[in-house]
């Protein structure tokens, strides 16, 4: 029953969100207005929303992490979107998510506020620290959104950085191999999807894998 539920409210979420695909970077963007949106892409919103809803529920088991968890997937899903094809991560996302993450984290479980705060700053200061050397690759909005995906994942954003920059790094190598070191130079690509591939890998999974880390590889 609950993943029905689960399922039947990443549908409308992801209903809701396309409808935030759709407005908010004709507004947030200083671009002119972008072409209309391809058919395919409202279905793909919905029907990937709901399935990372789904997925949420059957690996996250108290109600602390579900909670943080099913609120993460609705940011990540509008946000990879907007990015792909905007070349842009809205304040107006990033700014009340950041917001969200800390108010859940305060009202389920108080104790652990402090650790999402400190693993958000830290995961800021870590791609700010990218993004000064190679401002180029890396632009504010995705130094935002990985404090963002701090305040949510605590402990297991490093998961999330680790996989988004490993799947950013493997795609820049198949392009430089495809098309020469010169040509593949010129290709960008917005790395905010990546980043939020690694926040999907560290909600399903994030915990189990440090916790493999920490007991298998560092002892």
């Amino acid at each position: 029953m609950k993943y029905v539920l689960a399922a039947v409210l990443g549908l409308v979420a992801g209903a809701l969100l396309e409808l935030v695909i759709e407005r908010l970077p004709e507004r947030a963007a200083p671009a002119p207005a972008p072409a209309p949106a391809p058919r395919w892409r409202r279905p793909v919103v919905v029907l990937l929303t709901a399935a990372l809803a789904v997925l949420t529920v059957a690996t996250r088991h108290r109600t602390h992490d579900l909670v943080l968890g099913l609120a993460l997937v609705a940011v990540l899903v509008p946000i990879s979107f907007i990015d792909l094809e905007q070349r842009l991560i809205p304040n107006r996302i990033t700014g009340p998510a950041a917001l969200a993450a800390v108010v859940i984290g305060a009202a389920t479980r108080p104790s652990g506020l402090v650790g999402q705060v400190i693993a958000g700053v830290a995961a800021f200061a870590f791609l700010f620290v990218f993004a000064l050397a190679y401002p180029r690759g890396l632009g504010m909005g995705d130094v935002k959104l990985a404090g963002v995906l701090g305040l949510f994942l605590s402990a297991s954003v490093v998961v999330a950085l680790v996989v988004g920059v490993c799947a950013s790094a493997l795609l820049s190598v198949g392009v430089l191999a495809r098309r020469g070191v010169r040509e593949g130079r010129k290709v960008g690509f917005p790395f905010g999807p990546f980043l939020a591939f690694g926040g999907v890998v560290a909600i399903l999974a994030g915990p189990q894998i440090v916790h493999w880390y920490v007991h298998s590889v560092i002892k």
